[in-house]
């Protein structure tokens, strides 16, 4: 009997519990408790800036003394381009200087966002200007400023509170007007917007090229990718080849890109978060234009072999009835004499990097049979010259499209001499197929490199009949 009494007791007990526990309970909801947020140090006790100002100019400065200073996170690791790096400045705006801490920690993202207001105590840390890049990091008995070892990392780095967690801030990347104003040592680590930026036509064209390389067994590599402005100025953006997202396809318009300025002794390394840094949605911004065009007229029968054009330097370059289009490089068939007869040449020697250039001569396929021309080369070291047809360019416009037929093996192009120059001969006749009618273009195209041909090709009397 005093069993089933204790029963109904503790029955009634528990049930008087749960009356109370859910009196506590509006909307049948549970209320979140507040999350305590204290800063664990105390307010700043300088700018960023006084402190950034003690960097020797060489060696280290060891911090001895309580240096407070706030900041705001612009880098993030969380993509891989970042490697137990963290990049800050001093302002969510218009800052005025950005440093750089090394930590012996990954996923860094997880603990401090793109964004997140942090507070460093620097006492007991170096500080020195390390292959170009201001530093801040750990004594290191291999490296000047060593990486912050992951179980003390809080004893120098913490979060600032806002409300009841970490306050992270909107930053609003530097407006900068050009790739070369970029490369300012006052800019490094901090977020930057430049617009009118493209990758180099050498990264989306033959081959569009990806984020990062890879080797033999499928590693990415580190990569460097080129990028240019409309005036022309150039940098690198540069990937880990533990980007997660470097295996995507770089595109090929135009737009705004933003990074964190970065350098590596002399040479300037941008770097982006993720690939949603790069807007470029725009259309390419061609800055070797493609000369001539103007006088376009489609033709059965004409021989071209230079003559009536002027060797002022304002025409050397400027063709108006054929399009003169380099699309790799700068440089153009430039019209030259020899012996008091004109001909068109080019060449990659004493040129950087490669060289791909074409000129379209319009023909009317229907009423044309035959095509000639007469070719020489200089200092032969490869073969530079083919020659195509094309029913599907239009002129001016974007060459890299138009469906091209190879008919090189249809001429003989010379490949002597090694050393100085042959002289202009025939290379053939190219019979037009019947199949082949209606408006169109022949292609002459030079494709050389400053690291590896670089023979010179003439070409004079283009004749189609």
């Amino acid at each position: 009997m005093n069993n089933i009494t204790n029963f109904f007791k503790t029955a009634f007990l528990a049930v008087g519990v749960l009356s109370i526990v859910s009196s506590c309970v509006k909307n049948d909801e549970w209320e979140t408790p507040p999350i305590a947020c204290s800063n664990k140090f105390e307010a700043p006790t300088m700018t960023m800036a006084a402190f950034a100002a003690q960097v020797p100019s060489t060696g280290y400065k060891l911090i001895t003394t309580d240096q407070i200073f706030d900041g705001y996170i612009v880098s993030s690791d969380e993509q891989g381009n970042f490697y137990k790096t963290i990049s800050f400045q001093d302002k969510t705006a218009n800052p005025t200087v950005g440093l750089q801490i090394e930590v012996d920690k990954a996923s860094n993202f997880a603990d401090f966002p793109v964004g997140a207001h942090i507070r460093i105590n620097a006492k007991g840390l170096r500080l020195g200007l390390d292959r170009g890049t201001v530093k801040l990091g750990s004594e290191d008995p291999t490296f000047a400023i060593g990486r912050i070892p992951q179980a003390l990392v809080g004893r120098y780095l913490s979060g600032v509170c806002g409300g009841n967690g970490l306050d992270i801030q909107t930053l609003v990347p530097t407006p900068i007007a050009t790739l070369a104003d970029a490369k300012n040592p006052a800019l490094i680590n901090t977020l930057v917007t430049v617009p009118d930026v493209q990758f180099n036509i050498s990264e989306v064209f033959p081959t569009q090229k990806k984020f990062i390389d890879y080797d033999a067994g499928g590693q990415g590599i580190d990569t460097d990718r080129n990028i240019e402005d409309k005036f022309g100025n150039t940098t690198v953006i540069r990937n880990s080849g533990f980007f997660k997202t470097g295996g995507e396809l770089l595109p090929k318009g135009n737009g705004n890109i933003t990074f964190v300025v970065s350098r590596y002794n002399t040479t300037w390394q941008m770097l982006i978060r993720s690939i949603s840094d790069i807007k470029f949605t725009g259309a390419r911004v061609d800055a070797t234009p493609p000369k001539g065009g103007t006088a376009i007229a489609f033709s059965g029968s004409f021989l071209e072999n230079f003559e009536s054009y002027s060797l002022t330097p304002a025409n050397l370059e400027v063709y108006p009835k054929y399009v003169n289009d380099p699309v790799l490089g700068n440089r153009y068939w430039q019209l030259k004499t020899f012996n008091n007869n004109k001909y068109i040449q080019l060449g990659a020697n004493s040129g950087s990097g490669s060289y791909l250039t074409y000129f379209a001569v319009p023909v009317d396929f229907t009423a044309a049979n035959t095509l000639k021309f007469d070719v020489n080369v200089g200092f032969w070291n490869g073969n530079a010259l083919k020659v195509y047809t094309t029913t599907n360019y239009t002129a001016l416009g974007d060459i890299t499209t138009a469906t091209k037929t190879d008919i090189t093996s249809s001429f003989v192009i010379p490949t002597t001499p090694l050393s100085g120059y042959g002289i202009l001969t025939p290379a053939g006749t190219y019979t037009i197929p019947a199949a082949l009618t209606g408006n169109g273009y022949i292609l002459f195209e030079y494709s050389g490199a400053s690291t590896s041909t670089t023979t010179t090709i003439q070409l004079d009397n283009i004749q189609v009949q």
